[in-house]
């Protein structure tokens, strides 16, 4: 039980939190389209990380699939979703201010 609760809980939203991290300094440092790129690299290495948690859960580990994968897709998606919504306000947060009044509210 607790292989699922860290293999399926707690390894997504880590490695979200990491994706966090960098991604708020990407945007606080570099700007709104360094951003952009630093998203599509993201894409990716949130894929493998995702394609390894379930190899290893599954094939190394052990778990069954039927649990594992929903638990492992369900925490993931979440707090990717939460992750945007993050990087959203410090984009918003980085904008200035002749694009905010060009912006319809």
């Amino acid at each position: 039980m607790i292989e699922y609760i860290i293999l399926g809980v707690i390894a997504p939203f880590f490695l979200n939190l990491i994706h966090l991290a960098l991604g708020v300094y990407v945007v606080v440092a570099r700007g709104s389209v360094m951003s952009l790129g630093f998203t599509g690299i993201s894409f990716l290495t949130k894929s493998m990380g995702m394609i390894f948690f379930t190899w290893l859960g599954i094939s190394i580990v052990g778990l069954d699939y039927r649990i594992y994968v929903p638990i492992l897709t369900f925490f993931w998606f979440f707090s990717h979703i939460a992750e945007a919504f993050v990087i959203q306000h410090y984009i918003q947060e980085n904008v200035s201010e002749e694009l905010q009044q060009l912006q319809i509210k």
